[in-house]
């Protein structure tokens, strides 16, 4: 077993890609089209997104509905860029989904558009229906956030329709697609803001949308993609407020970015996208804020304006993720066996917390401690499933992720100083309300297991008995993943070279953690040394620890 290195845990920094790992999305919307190109960690589907591209297309529709010349050439040019981009990038065979969205399922030559995607690039495109587009959002913003047991209302305003989605771990209840984008809203109602409005309650109140979703108790609302994450920012930095130039930096360091916003802050936004359309520095300025989305951004600040008020709506979380994460997610959930849609939001809390404790510095430093415990682990786990469990206990794909969080908040308590900094990272695990994504049972299991690895990967060893109450086999399981989380933390720190790879063998002396500069598939073996001097000294108490859980020796060695 060969990995590169230094291996993160997954949604962290990139990670070596292959063609089995690599998942990749095309968005084909109305106003732009997006690719997301993600790396998946193999064993449990979580993901690290590598790559986002955006072309702007415009892909609208004349007046018979139909996708002009210009528009599929456009359109063509666009996907082939991707195709470029992942060519380039030895992206070579990821698995690619194409979707497209409301221009195209409205358009009367959808055919002739799908027909010459597959003749000019030799690719596939799938035309959502405006209700599964709305589920794919929904399952895209459920690896942003940890709601899976929320009662959810997504929202996602496009360019030619604006999709409502009610989910409830991982099921859709309902869902509603309306002909209300941003773009479309623009062009039809481009002089007449007061006929605008009255056309998108016209439309709320027509669909039954406003009645059905009022027959849900809605925990949280969240909202995606392009034209909602643009008002986010513009009431994050203070848009709508009456901020002098010289000031705004001092504002935006005053006020922190949130992820959401209230409808007060929302209907602040829309009376100065009011009055900037009486004059012409006002649309200068809308220009230098918004860029190209511009010209569409009054309307969907209205129909959200509108759509707040009819579901009287009180504030709004902002996702990250979107259709192009839920198509991924979908392709996920069918290439890994017990994919877990909560994995990536417990995942992001976990980088979070890390983040916020650790420079870069230490990050770095937990980042390489992560790829050294993930290399030993899998290598561990494969020795034991060929020897008939000689652990006595299976090491399955949880505990792996206990490792990796671990791995990663074992040193956040360094911000206070390394006097006893195992313990301080400790009491900033258990002392607050930090990991989310997991169900009551499982965060009382979890979440002292993942607290208790980081108080024990330094000095006073484990007790066999550790974790209060627990059966004897969960206390040994502990130990073999607190002596591997040991043995990787006490590695990191004597490295003084920044290795490239690292490969976990067996062999009949016992095992060995090779690291070299370059690929060792490509070295022989006696081009490797032992650890030597000081460095030896520093990890020989925990491989001695090692001894004492294995029963086999381990040796650290380097390429020369």
């Amino acid at each position: 077993m060969c990995t590169s290195f230094p291996i993160p845990p997954p949604a962290t920094a990139a990670t070596t890609t292959t063609a089995t790992n690599l998942f990749a999305a095309v968005d084909i919307g109305t106003n732009s089209f997006k690719l997301t190109v993600v790396c998946t960690d193999t064993s449990s589907g979580r993901f690290l997104t590598l790559n986002r591209l955006k072309e702007p297309v415009l892909l609208g529709l004349d007046t018979t509905a139909t996708i002009s010349a210009v528009s599929l050439d456009r359109a063509i040019t666009a996907i082939r860029n991707f195709q470029n981009f992942l060519h380039s990038h030895r992206f070579t065979n990821p698995r690619l989904r194409l979707v497209a969205t409301s221009a195209v399922r409205e358009a009367s030559n959808k055919s002739q558009f799908i027909h010459a995607v597959n003749e000019t690039l030799g690719l596939d495109v799938e035309i959502l229906s405006g209700t599964e587009e709305a589920r794919l959002i929904y399952l895209g913003v459920l690896q942003f956030f940890p709601v899976f047991d929320s009662t959810v209302l997504t929202i996602d305003i496009g360019g030619g329709s604006t999709e409502f989605a009610v989910g409830f771990k991982g099921n859709v209840l309902f869902s509603k697609s309306l002909r209300l984008g941003h773009v479309t809203l623009t062009q039809e109602f481009t002089d007449d803001i007061t006929k605008m409005r009255e056309h998108i309650r016209n439309e709320l109140e027509n669909s039954g949308l406003i009645e059905k979703i009022k027959e849900f108790k809605i925990d949280v609302v969240i909202g995606s993609s392009g034209t909602i994450k643009a008002i986010e920012k513009a009431v994050s930095k203070g848009y709508a407020l009456k901020v002098e130039e010289e000031n705004a930096g001092l504002f935006e360091d005053f006020f922190k970015r949130e992820w959401r916003f209230s409808r007060q802050e929302l209907r602040c936004l829309v009376e100065s996208l009011y009055d900037e359309e009486k004059e012409m520095d006002g649309k200068v300025k809308r220009v230098g804020f918004f860029k190209s989305r511009a010209p569409f951004i009054l309307a969907g600040t209205i129909l959200l304006d509108e759509v707040f008020e009819r579901l009287h709506i009180e504030e709004i979380e902002v996702s990250g993720y979107a259709l192009g994460e839920g198509v991924i997610t979908e392709m996920l959930a069918q290439n890994f066996e017990g994919f877990d849609l909560n994995s990536n939001a417990r995942w992001r809390s976990v980088v979070r917390l890390a983040s916020r404790f650790n420079n870069k510095k230490r990050m770095k430093a937990a980042t390489m401690c992560g790829g050294i415990a993930r290399e030993i682990f899998e290598g561990l786990r494969k020795w034991n499933e060929l020897h008939d469990d000689e652990f006595s206990v299976s090491l399955d794909v949880s505990d792996l992720e206990y490792v990796d969080a671990a791995s990663l908040l074992h040193n956040i308590g360094l911000y206070t100083g390394k006097k006893g900094y195992h313990k301080q990272s400790y009491h900033i695990i258990t002392n607050g309300d930090h990991l989310h994504g997991y169900t009551k049972e499982e965060l009382k299991v979890r979440f002292q297991l993942i607290a208790l690895l980081v108080r024990y990967h330094r000095k006073k060893f484990p007790k066999r008995d550790a974790i209060d109450g627990s059966a004897k086999e969960v206390n040994k399981k502990f130990r073999i993943l607190c002596t591997i989380l040991r043995v990787s933390s006490a590695v990191q720190q004597c490295l003084h070279v920044d290795f490239q790879f690292v490969e976990f063998i067996h062999s009949p002396e016992g095992f060995k953690l090779v690291f070299s500069e370059g690929d060792t598939k490509n070295q022989s073996a006696d081009i490797v040394q032992p650890l030597s001097g000081d460095i030896n000294v520093a990890v020989e108490k925990e491989l001695e620890h090692f001894r004492m859980v294995f029963k086999k020796n381990l040796s650290i060695l380097v390429t020369t």
